[in-house]
């Protein structure tokens, strides 16, 4: 018996409905095996066993992204596991560029999925990008963060291309209104980046050190001292900066006396303790 032409519409829209909703699914299962991998490795603590294996999930992630380009969500988890790979693991200074460019790529092109009228002023003036940036809300603070974080290690591996330097007030504005739309979120860790921002040059050549020392101390409150790399950094480019070596000796004691494992933070503080023996020692030189 011939279907009814109704039926039939009827039958085919219940068909594009089921797997409209198949696809979804999907979608949000890729995602979820994108986070739980990221999640996994930042919570390894043997740094050696993630420079050997993350190559292998680089490739992974891209072939998912491959399979699904307009996955947002896909898209931060590979940017975050690409930029994390690029700033603790890779010495060779052009292959860090590349991943790094890799992992901004895939942020921006979340943003541009999501926040179209934002997308189109990324690259505007300073002023008509500060007009779009103030109009995200605080759902866009996930996205704002993954964007930033990858913007400004992109800009850190390629610190002397001043194309690239010029883009640190852009980044800095961004970390300002996610700290204005939720300060608590990645237990501050916009603090810890404009930390790193401000004190990048001295007072007397136009930096705000001591704005990066309140930062500094923000990050450190709102991660409950459980993040080393705040420590780290704080001492690295604050402590150094102005010459405070009892500051700087006492930051780095602190982060390597730490109970390394907190959850998605163990392979941070590793790392971080590492770099603080590291400070510690070549400190006697520098003061």
């Amino acid at each position: 018996m011939r279907m009814p032409r109704f039926s039939r519409v009827v039958l085919v829209g219940a068909l594009v409905l089921l797997l409209s909703d198949c696809a979804s699914v999907m979608s949000r299962a890729t995602s979820q095996v994108a986070n739980n991998l990221s999640n996994e490795i930042l919570d390894q603590d043997d740094p050696g066993t993630v420079k050997d294996g993350v190559p292998a999930y680089l490739l992974l992630i891209g072939s998912l992204i491959a399979g699904d380009p307009d996955n947002a969500d896909l898209l931060l988890a590979g940017a975050k596991l690409y930029g994390a790979y690029a700033g603790g693991f890779v010495e060779d200074p052009e292959r860090g560029k590349r991943l790094a460019a890799r992992a901004y790529g895939y942020t921006r092109r979340a943003v541009c999925l999501r926040e179209k009228t934002f997308c189109v002023q990324l690259d505007a003036p300073f002023e008509t990008f500060q007009t779009a940036l103030n109009q995200q809300g605080i759902k866009s603070v996930p996205l704002l963060y993954g964007f930033a974080s990858a913007w400004a290690g992109k800009i850190q591996v390629d610190s002397g291309n001043w194309n690239a330097i010029a883009d640190i007030p852009k980044v800095q504005a961004i970390l300002e209104r996610i700290v204005a739309l939720d300060d608590h979120y990645e237990d501050g860790g916009a603090y810890l980046y404009l930390g790193v921002l401000n004190s990048i040059r001295p007072a007397s050549l136009g930096g705000k050190p001591e704005d990066g020392k309140k930062y500094f101390e923000k990050a450190l409150e709102l991660s409950g001292g459980k993040n080393q790399m705040v420590r780290v950094l704080y001492a690295e480019h604050y402590a150094r900066l102005v010459f405070d070596k009892d500051l700087h000796d006492k930051l780095l004691n602190d982060a390597i006396s730490a109970d390394p494992y907190a959850p998605h933070l163990t392979l941070v503080n590793v790392l971080a303790q590492r770099r603080a023996k590291q400070l510690l020692e070549s400190g006697k030189d520098y003061f």
